[in-house]
């Protein structure tokens, strides 16, 4: 059964959300800026209100494949493993041929359920590190870096901050062209279109 509520998070984390919203614009995402079906990519091709949306569904898509693995019984262990399931599904989608984003808006979604202080924490040196630099990108990398330390620090259940730190990791390598576009000076700034 356990294996069941995983199979669940990793579909629900392949939901192409992006895609599904771009297709409202009549644009698919992967066709066009960095080609990556998360939010800042919607965002920088259709606006706010589109990528605002894509943003809400792979948050959700998180924080409802932990709720199921609190509902599967609340074993530390199945929590986990349903949160990391959702977001490798976003990660590397099968309904997509397992090319998809980079799992930080349901990466988010996943931390909010799990450890809501270190989610406050988050959120707030992400918005206030996105309004200084305007790198969503670079905002991201600090984030899921600071977020593990935070795991740590508050004494979240060693399973939970172990995952955390796995799928940062997993998160900081799907960043690496972002990093080096950074350091070149031609990552675009939130705003900016590529």
């Amino acid at each position: 059964m356990p294996l069941l509520f995983i199979v669940i998070a990793y579909l629900i984390g392949s939901i192409p959300f992006g895609v599904l919203i771009s297709k409202v614009w009549d644009l698919d995402p992967r066709q066009r800026g960095s080609g990556n079906i998360g939010a800042t990519n919607v965002y920088r091709n259709l606006g706010p209100l589109a990528g605002g949306v894509v943003f809400i569904l792979d948050y959700l898509k998180g924080y409802i494949a932990v709720s199921i693995g609190y509902w599967a019984g609340g074993i530390p262990l199945i929590i986990l493993l349903a949160g990391v399931a959702v977001i490798l599904g976003h990660m590397f989608p099968v309904f997509l041929g397992f090319k998809g984003g980079k799992g930080v808006a349901t990466g988010l979604g996943v931390l909010a359920g799990i450890a809501p202080e270190v989610f406050i924490f988050i959120v707030i040196f992400s918005l206030a590190m996105l309004y200084l630099t305007r790198y969503v990108s670079l905002t991201s990398i600090f984030s899921v870096s600071l977020a593990t330390g935070l795991m740590f620090f508050f004494h979240e259940p060693l399973p939970y901050s172990i995952g955390t730190a796995i799928v940062a990791l997993l998160m900081l390598l799907t960043h690496l062209p972002n990093l080096k576009r950074l350091m070149n000076g031609t990552e675009p700034r939130l705003g900016e279109k590529r």
